[in-house]
């Protein structure tokens, strides 16, 4: 057995498997191990990738492998690994049958320091009436992560799991990214009483299936979900789904398609718990319905909006970049905001009087809009800089618009020079006729 198969089986298969080509490489500044099973170029040290904390297994396909699934580590392997400091494993661009899963998670359970499991770019191969038992290793692995991996449908995996049961309960972030996923079974869901972070960005949970997967007991202790870009299109359907976890704190419905000019229902009521709500680029026109009223960040940027009129008295940071707002929203009902973006609009002026008066705002970033440089709106915007020092971008994002003699000129250059008074005005202009009789004559 080389000396890589036996290093690669070794780590992450625990498995003693024949002779087969591959490479490792250990990327020092990182604490990287990174072993290719396509590779046939000259290996480092392997001793090197002992010092490891992070180990990757990538590109190949391991079917030929499973018929070893049913083979026991060594004491002699156990006792190696258990010695390791890898707190990461990685599998990148392979094709993993699913028999081999238990005999990996069992030599993952020995290793002290591991947390966190990621498979990237991963196909997942059952066989066909494939049933196995898993031994329920003790798994410390709090995190476990599946970006762009292809599988057969969850539906019947319930009992296939029932072995991971200890070891689900106590894993606290899941993602599940970009992976055609269309619903979570419920009896899954039901599984991760421990979960408190939940991604499944970029899949095909639509209204009926996101309702289907937060069945009653599913997450109860979720405090951050992320359905960014899925393809979601009820308000209602979303509000209802969540009102029942009621310590989540952060929900991202990110560049989902809620229908424009929709009316969601006043009757659904949000968790008490949730700060942060995230509905940039989903299309809306406007904000008439509730919001959660306990809700600290809320993010509205990348839409069509026109006017905004918000009460939310918990309220610290407010995101409206790239909207279609003319003015500057009411913040009177904003007592503590700390943050507030309102670039990439159609304002034409700040007002400078409303913002000085929100005494916990930190940060405003209110660049390329379309400002009238008009002496008073000029005068305002430069007050409004000089008073308020985390103006972001300033003065570069800050161009005038109109009137024309100031379009594209920067806002700090009008105005900076006292107007003459109209009396003033009439008496240069008489002495100038003046001198030029006087001259002519």
């Amino acid at each position: 057995m080389c000396r890589t198969q036996a290093f690669v089986s070794l780590l992450l298969l625990g498995l003693k498997l024949p002779k087969a080509k591959g490479n490792c490489v250990f990327f020092e500044s990182e604490k990287l191990c990174v072993c290719s099973l396509l590779e046939e170029s000259e290996t480092q040290d392997i001793f090197e990738c002992l010092q490891a904390t992070t180990y990757e297994l990538r590109g190949g396909n391991l079917e030929q492998f499973a018929i070893f699934s049913g083979r026991v580590p060594s004491l002699y392997i156990i006792d190696i690994v258990k010695a390791l400091p890898v707190s990461k494993l990685i599998f990148t661009d392979l094709a993993i049958p699913e028999v081999l899963l238990p005999g990996a998670l069992e030599i993952a359970s020995h290793p002290p320091l591991l947390s966190e499991i990621e498979f990237v770019n991963c196909t997942f191969l059952r066989t066909a009436g494939q049933h196995y038992t898993v031994r329920p290793p003790p798994l410390q692995v709090s995190s476990l992560r599946f970006h762009k991996v292809t599988a057969e449908s969850l539906a019947d995996r319930r009992n296939d799991l029932t072995g991971l049961t200890r070891w689900l309960e106590i894993l606290e972030t899941l993602t599940l990214t970009e992976s055609q996923v269309t619903s979570i079974p419920c009896k899954i869901g039901q599984l991760f009483t421990g979960l408190r972070f939940l991604d499944v960005s970029g899949n095909h949970f639509q209204d009926e299936s996101i309702r289907s997967s937060f069945c009653q007991g599913a997450f109860p202790e979720l405090r951050v979900l992320k359905l960014h870009h899925n393809r979601l299109t009820s308000y209602d359907a979303v509000c209802e789904t969540v009102a029942p976890l009621d310590v989540l704190a952060h929900l991202d419905l990110s560049q989902n398609d809620f229908p424009p000019g929709f009316s969601p229902s006043s009757e659904c009521t949000w968790p008490q718990s949730l700060r942060v709500l995230n509905l940039s680029s989903t299309g809306l026109e406007r904000v008439e319905w509730p919001l959660p009223p306990n809700l600290e960040t809320l993010d509205l940027s990348a839409n069509s909006i026109l006017t905004l009129d918000l009460s939310l008295p918990a309220l610290k940071e407010l995101y409206l970049s790239n909207n279609s707002l003319q003015a500057v929203p009411s913040v009177k009902n904003l007592p503590r905001l700390e943050a507030l973006s309102v670039d990439r609009n159609q304002i034409s002026h700040l007002p400078g009087q409303s913002l000085l008066q929100l005494k916990h705002l930190q940060i405003l970033k209110a660049g390329h809009n379309l400002y009238n440089c008009s002496c008073p709106y000029t005068r305002e915007l430069q007050d409004l800089a000089r008073k308020l020092s985390s103006l972001a971008n300033w003065p570069h994002d800050y161009i005038c618009q109109s009137p024309p003699q100031s379009r594209d000129f920067l806002v700090t250059l009008q105005c900076n020079q006292a107007p003459a008074s109209h009396g003033s005005m009439v008496i240069l202009l008489s002495s100038l006729h003046l001198a030029l009789c006087l001259f002519l004559t």
